[in-house]
């Protein structure tokens, strides 16, 4: 980025800088773009794209009943603990 970029760049944020904030700004601007050409030359066709660095697996875990895992749970007893029951929805208070 020119200094003329820079300038212009900081008129249209509504950054007022002095000269010696404009020299610090350049100096760090500079630095940044010099990181990103770094990252350019990084290999990366092999790599998967993905959401988070760390992220080895997904978290989520099965989306299946509770009663198929465990035979003992029955949504009936479960239902009986509702304070309000309207079928087998449970009703709860009106919001607005």
């Amino acid at each position: 980025m020119n200094e003329n970029e820079l300038r212009v760049t900081a008129e249209l944020a509504e950054i007022e800088l002095g000269e010696a904030e404009f020299a610090a700004l350049a100096e760090a601007v500079s630095e940044m773009v010099g990181y990103f050409e770094t990252m350019l030359e990084a290999d990366v066709e092999a790599l998967e794209p993905t959401t988070h660095a760390l992220l080895r697996r997904n978290r989520t875990r099965p989306d299946t009943a509770a009663a198929d895992s465990d035979p003992e749970l029955d949504v009936d007893a479960l239902l009986e603990n509702a304070p309000e029951l309207e079928d087998r929805f449970i009703v709860i208070p009106n919001v607005l």
